[in-house]
């Protein structure tokens, strides 16, 4: 398997960065007094994670391009909650992006999995 280049060459980051456009445009239907809590909480989220990859992949040290998939993995659990919250206060239906975020959570497990078992201590 050859080496990508470039973060954006990464199956898993195209696929957290086609997660965060649906997210993005899920969330022009939540109702306004959400703008400055919710909404602005799952985007947060949402943007750090491939925003998280593409920093770690850009790091030269295994263990700190790790901290950065860590990072990346803590906010797609972060935004998987949001999610769950949005489904259960009826503001969106979660079941297909949800699939996603678990189909993401697996890549980004083994990822790690990957790098870690690389790591001289």
């Amino acid at each position: 398997m050859e080496k990508s280049k470039n973060y954006s060459n990464l199956i898993v980051w195209q696929k957290v960065h086609n997660l965060v456009l649906d997210i993005y445009r899920m969330m022009k239907e939540f109702p306004n007094e959400e703008m400055y809590g919710l909404t602005s909480q799952l985007k947060r989220a949402a943007i750090s994670i491939p925003a998280n990859i593409a920093e770690g992949f850009g790091r030269e040290g295994k263990k700190d391009k790790l901290r950065f998939y860590n990072i990346a993995t803590g906010s797609l659990n972060e935004g998987d909650y949001y999610l769950l919250f949005s489904n259960d206060l009826g503001y969106m239906k979660t079941t297909e992006i949800k699939d996603k975020i678990e189909e993401i959570g697996g890549m980004m497990k083994s990822y790690i999995k990957t790098i870690r078992a690389n790591i001289n201590y």
